[in-house]
């Protein structure tokens, strides 16, 4: 009994560690934080398929649950950054702004979130801490936008609304009111919201020197 005890924990501890495993260079800091990010990101991602080929639900929908539970248990950082969850021209969007006030117009930054355009939760964890990183280190007022994503909307819809946010923020009046510089306005992104920041600036761009 004792034998097949330690056979069945000496197979289980391979297999774990197989599954676990992840080739990096030997100048990644902290390697196992990446290998158990990754091995979790790949058990959500089996439990996704198994729900959608059972037809429980959509194979997005799980991964952008887990993904949302996920991000709740990254701890808040920054507190010193005053939020307000609003609207900007009927997109969901939240404004982050930085307590300490000396009287001049601050920079801001437009941030769109990545996630292939399905998965992300930009009000909270990982992109939550780095809006209010942004927010104090640079000491600009950020717009995170939370646009829509599939597969509750399709192509151009994220795109869109990225887009109808921007040039509300960009209104005049709407700059005055967060106290913004016009002159010093940034928009980005990563991953695919960097994509999204790359054609968000061009469009804005060109409306606003070739109106019509």
């Amino acid at each position: 009994m004792m034998k097949l005890l330690c056979g069945g924990t000496l197979i289980l501890t391979l297999a774990l560690s197989y599954y676990v495993y992840m080739p990096l260079p030997a100048t990644v800091s902290e390697p196992w934080k990446l290998v158990l990010v990754g091995a979790a990101f790949r058990t959500a991602t089996h439990l996704a398929d198994v729900s959608h080929s059972l037809g429980l639900a959509h194979h997005i929908r799980v991964l952008s649950l887990l993904v949302a539970s996920f991000e709740r248990l990254v701890p808040a950082e920054f507190e010193d950054v005053q939020t307000e969850d609003t609207e900007f021209d009927g997109v969901q969007v939240r404004v982050y702004t930085p307590q300490h006030r000396d009287g001049t117009l601050r920079r801001a930054v437009v941030f769109i979130h990545g996630g292939g355009w399905a998965l992300g939760a930009p009000k909270l964890g990982s992109y939550d801490v780095l809006c209010r990183k942004m927010a104090v280190k640079l000491n600009a007022v950020v717009v995170t936008v939370d646009y829509r994503m599939a597969p509750d909307v399709r192509f151009p819809v994220q795109y869109e609304e990225c887009v109808q946010a921007a040039r509300h923020f960009l209104q005049r009046d709407v700059l005055a009111r967060y106290s913004v510089d016009p002159d010093r306005v940034a928009v980005c992104g990563d991953s695919a919201g960097g994509n999204l920041a790359a054609a968000v600036a061009q469009q804005v761009n060109f409306n606003l020197y070739f109106p019509y």
